[in-house]
Parts: structure tokens; C-alpha cells; sequence
């Protein structure tokens, strides 16, 4: 019985699946006084986020997860260095973002801000409009 339970697809067009995630301005509902939710889209895209601005090392228990992105903005600015960035973050996101289907990582230097510019495209699963997200990458020292 448990078997044929287990093999049953739903038949609606969006998954019963909701991503959460909880805001990290901590702001709360008046209502309720609970921490505010963030849900679908929004909840991926902080994770996205959140990935680009974790380390080697950082998360406890998991220090697979992360990059060298920081340690890399104290290189020079070489288009060699632009491809290794947008390169770095296509395969984070691919390696420890499930939920999302990477489109394009698009990196550009930016010389007078010392960092670099970065356009992430993707789609968010069951979800059908693409996802863009811009960010500035640039070195805290």
C-alpha cells in the first residue's frame, strides 16, 4: 500500500511544495509577534544570495559548502579573473542550490569601485518566469 502511495504525482500545476525561509531583518508581525516569513521566489533568492557571500568553513557541520569569492576580489582585475568569479559562482549555485535552474551568470569588473558587478538568471522550480538577481562583489579590506 505504502508503495503505491509513494508513486502518486500531483496533478496540479504548481507543486504543493512552499519554500520558507525566515527574514534576517528580524522584523516581526504585529500581530502575532513571530519572526515575518519569506516564501517561494524570495526565500531562494536570499539562499542565492546567501551562497555568494559564504566562505569555505562558515556554515557549521558543512564546510564543502561556500567559495573563495572574498579571497578572490584581492586579485588583480584580469578577464581571467572576471571568467574564474562568474565561473566560481555558476558552480556554486549548480552544486548547493537545488531549487534552482541556473540560465546565465554574467560578471563584469568595475575599476573605479574595486569589484565586480554580477547578473544571476535562473528559474526558480515550478516556478515559470525567469529570476534575476544583481549584486556588487567587492572586497570589505
Amino acid at each position: 500500500m505504502s508503495r503505491y502511495d509513494a508513486t502518486q504525482t500531483n496533478e496540479s500545476k504548481r507543486s504543493s511544495r512552499i519554500y520558507k525561509d525566515l527574514n534576517l531583518g528580524f522584523q516581526y508581525n504585529t500581530a502575532t509577534k513571530d519572526i515575518l516569513k519569506i516564501t517561494d521566489v524570495e526565500a531562494v533568492k536570499r539562499s542565492v544570495r546567501n551562497l555568494i557571500n559564504t566562505n569555505h568553513y562558515e556554515k557549521p557541520f558543512h564546510p564543502e559548502i561556500g567559495s573563495n569569492l572574498r579571497g578572490m576580489l584581492f586579485e588583480l582585475m584580469t578577464p581571467q579573473m572576471n571568467h574564474i568569479i562568474s565561473k566560481q559562482i555558476k558552480n556554486l549555485i549548480e552544486n548547493y542550490e537545488p531549487r534552482c535552474r541556473l540560465v546565465s551568470v554574467t560578471t563584469r569588473p568595475m575599476f573605479d569601485e574595486n569589484g565586480y558587478s554580477a547578473s544571476i538568471s535562473f528559474y526558480v522550480v515550478n516556478h515559470p518566469e525567469p529570476i534575476s538577481i544583481e549584486t556588487f562583489l567587492q572586497r570589505i579590506r
